[in-house]
């Protein structure tokens, strides 16, 4: 059971320093446009990988995940709400699904 507590403390650490350090290290405005285009765009590249796996394991087939997702992805490019795209994938994953069977 203390493994459990270390374990939890070491990530703890871990979580705190990485947005602790540039806090303290960095204290001038970044004006590199390069820096602040890279900076600008990591959350949104973190997202994607960690999503796209999961998206294509989160039905029992594949063609199912990847047909929701070409459903997602066509609605959102089409400016569609959130909770429009959603629903609509979940549904094209659904039947697709009802059919592969």
């Amino acid at each position: 059971m203390s493994k459990v507590y270390a374990y939890i403390l070491v990530m703890a650490v871990v979580t705190y320093a990485i947005r602790a350090i540039p806090l303290t290290l960095i204290r001038k405005e970044i004006k590199s446009k390069f820096i602040k285009s890279f900076l600008y765009y990591v959350p949104y590249a973190t997202l994607a990988a960690m999503t796209f796996p999961a998206i294509l394991s989160a039905t029992d087939y594949w063609m199912s995940s990847v047909v929701g997702f070409a459903v997602a992805m066509i609605l959102a490019f089409n400016k569609k709400s959130l909770l429009t795209v959603a629903s609509c994938a979940c549904a094209a994953a659904f039947i697709v699904e009802l059919f592969i069977r």
